[in-house]
């Protein structure tokens, strides 16, 4: 009787194989959607990047204008006789 039941359940598991092989439309579409959202991915990381290194950038440039600033203030009270 043991035999008898593993001939169906090696048909059944052959069948179950066969058909994971094939793949239909709804799931080529749901890889492309998975690349692209990838895609999306990576180009959002990269963005963000690029506006911290401007931030950062930005940030140096009105340090650098700020100390420019106090040090023609300074001049200014020094050569009008401030102390």
């Amino acid at each position: 009787m043991r035999s008898s039941l593993l001939v169906p359940v090696f048909a059944m598991l052959a069948l179950v194989a066969a058909g994971c092989e094939k793949e239909g439309p709804a799931e080529r579409a749901g890889e492309q959607i998975d690349e692209a959202m990838d895609e999306v991915k990576e180009g959002m990381d990269e963005a963000k990047d690029e506006l911290k290194e401007a931030s950062d950038e930005t940030g140096d440039q009105l340090q650098e204008a700020g100390q420019e600033v106090k040090e023609a203030a300074e001049e200014a009270k020094d050569a009008v006789g401030g102390t």
